[in-house]
């Protein structure tokens, strides 16, 4: 029936037949949905890769050292070396290496944990004392509070001995250090082989860039691993050999100390720093205590200005909030492992997203730490 001379057109039916869903907040409720559904995915991954760490961390620390020393292989087979002797003879260097600086590391603290736990809280409380009896009115009981938390982590089981004492923790270190070799074997042996099983899932276009971020994974972590150990080797001598030539007692530890926590970036080498700084007020005085700071400033702004923009170059190129939420996430999740394997894990998720958005359109081929192995792969195809 046609409407009459003057009445409105009724629009709520076509209205109701393009759906509630074809407005504004249609489209803001589905694209809530897909965040919330994606969140929900990560949540359940995150938390069933939490269930097996003792299978995941082995297996990403493997992957981590075979990038490592992707270059070192490479080399080898470019002097004509056989693959398999090779990567043996890589595994095994890498082993006694990686071997001797964990033992060197556990007994250089160990022996002095005891003491260096008592000067650091000697330290503090001197620190406590200058204080009070400075200029500056703060509250003591911040103080107090602030001391009293650092003494039960320092002597609780979670740091120092307490966290290899039990017979679980030591069954489980072992265990993901076996581990961590078997998968680093076989990462070495048949990595190429690995990968190239994996890609038999993508095809087309799909399949370029997932090469491509494989090969970029490889390189940004390689990078990383290879520039952070110069740098923290670099930091440790400065800083180890400032603390023997001013006469500060635990040098050694304290360099070890400082080693491992520059692999912990923005907070590691200076949450070291602190605590030399506070044995040496409490051992050689207030005086000494200063240039051991002005040390490590000095150390850290050549770290910071020079060594990270030439040996990491764009590596880490994340910003700093980036790097601190990782840092964070990675310490809650996993503790200080997680705080050390999370800013590598944040560099590769950049770099694969970058791939995956069209931005990287390189060629894999031509990604340094996979060429030799593509170079291998076609000459063992051309051969009879």
């Amino acid at each position: 029936m046609d409407s009459q001379p003057g009445s409105r057109p009724n629009t709520t039916e076509p209205r109701r037949q393009q759906g509630y869903w074809s407005d504004g907040l249609g489209h803001a409720a589905l694209r809530s949905a897909q965040v919330l559904l994606v969140l929900l995915l990560i949540a359940v991954a995150v938390f069933a890769l939490k269930q097996v760490t003792l299978v995941v961390i082995p297996v990403l620390l493997a992957l981590i050292l075979a990038a490592a020393i992707a270059p070192f292989v490479n080399w080898l087979r470019r002097k004509g070396w056989p693959g398999a002797l090779a990567t043996g003879t890589s595994f095994l260097l890498l082993l006694a290496v990686f071997g001797g600086l964990v033992t060197g590391i556990v007994f250089a603290v160990r022996s002095e944990w005891r003491t260096l736990v008592d000067q650091a809280m000697a330290g503090f409380d001197e620190l406590y004392e200058l204080i009070q009896s400075g200029p500056l009115a703060i509250d003591s009981s911040v103080i107090e509070d602030s001391r009293d938390a650092v003494l039960d982590f320092a002597t609780s089981s979670t740091a120092g001995n307490g966290a290899l004492a039990g017979l679980s923790a030591a069954g489980s270190f072992a265990t993901g250090f076996v581990l961590m070799a078997v998968v680093l074997f076989f990462f070495l042996k048949d990595g190429d082989k690995i990968w190239a099983f994996i890609l038999r899932w993508f095809s087309g276009e799909s399949r370029r860039k997932a090469d491509l971020s494989g090969a970029r994974t490889m390189e940004v972590l390689g990078n990383y691993v290879r520039g952070t150990a110069i740098v923290a080797a670099v930091d440790a001598v400065c800083i180890g050999a400032a603390l023997f030539l001013l006469g500060v007692p635990l040098a050694l530890p304290l360099a070890v100390i400082v080693f491992v926590g520059a692999f912990i970036p923005l907070v590691g080498a200076t949450a070291a720093g602190v605590l030399a700084a506070l044995i040496a007020l409490v051992a050689n005085g207030p005086f000494v205590a200063l240039i051991v700071i002005i040390v490590i400033i000095a150390v850290n702004q050549l770290e910071g200005n020079f060594l990270q923009p030439v040996v990491m170059g764009k590596t880490l190129s994340i910003h700093a909030l980036v790097i601190l939420l990782a840092l964070t996430a990675g310490t809650i999740l996993a503790g200080i492992i997680g705080a050390i394997l999370s800013v590598p894990i944040a560099a590769v998720g950049w770099a694969v997203i970058k791939v995956w958005i069209g931005e990287d359109t390189g060629d894999p081929a031509e990604v340094p730490e996979v060429a030799d192995l593509r170079e291998d792969e076609l000459q063992q195809g051309n051969e009879p």
